[in-house]
């Protein structure tokens, strides 16, 4: 069952907050068991984001779990961030002094403007899957991966793709100069024994991210 389907469920059940809990401590327990220092990215759902409490939960958890703040990364949409943009910054101020990493998920889709990219400071663009089906023959989905590149390298904030499933894609990808990639060709849902076991050197910071440039 794709995330797609459960999250909004959770959401409505008032279930979101104890489950995005749970996920974020078991994914730090998880990763502070890992031979590499790598690091581990974490949804963060709307919901949860415009929780006060989420910058004091998670200070708890890295205190709780040993996991150095910077091998921890969490990833928000901009639905998350447009209800309320000052409360937002504060959030995102507070998460950012701990010294965990925050990326934008999905960008391109739904809301997403530049507006955002220049009023919250984030560490990573996630560049929506739309755009990358399809990349290898289409001219338009290309002239938009070429021109939110660029975008990042402007910005320095680095961007990864989404969704890459043919070495086309990838080929496409590494000739326009993206910095990360992630999706089935490089890595497909296991259990995180298996994912700790099969690291390969020429992977990033998370089990399904691969650098591309």
């Amino acid at each position: 069952m794709p995330p797609s389907e459960f999250i909004p469920i959770a959401e409505e059940n008032g279930l979101v907050r104890s489950l995005g809990v749970w996920v974020l401590r078991r994914a730090c327990m998880d990763a502070v068991t890992w031979d590499k220092p790598c690091r581990v990215a974490v949804n963060v759902s709307a919901v949860q984001f415009m929780d006060a409490n989420l910058p004091r939960l998670v200070h708890e958890v890295l205190i709780e779990t040993g996991l150095p703040p910077q091998r921890l990364e969490l990833e928000l949409t901009e639905t998350a961030l447009i209800k309320d943009k000052g409360r937002s910054l504060h959030i995102i101020g507070q998460i950012k002094a701990l010294g965990v990493g925050l990326a934008l998920d999905d960008f391109g889709s739904g809301y997403s403007s530049l507006e955002t990219l220049r009023s919250f400071p984030f560490d990573k663009i996630k560049l929506d899957r739309a755009f990358v089906d399809g990349i290898e023959s289409d001219r338009q989905s290309k002239a938009i991966v070429r021109a939110v590149l660029a975008l990042g390298k402007s910005l320095d904030i680095p961007v990864l793709a989404e969704g890459i499933e043919t070495d086309e894609q990838m080929s496409v990808l590494r000739l326009e100069g993206c910095d990360e990639g992630q999706g089935y060709l490089l890595g497909r849902p296991s259990p995180i024994g298996d994912l700790a076991q099969n690291r390969q050197p020429a992977q990033s910071d998370t089990p399904r991210h691969q650098r591309v440039a």
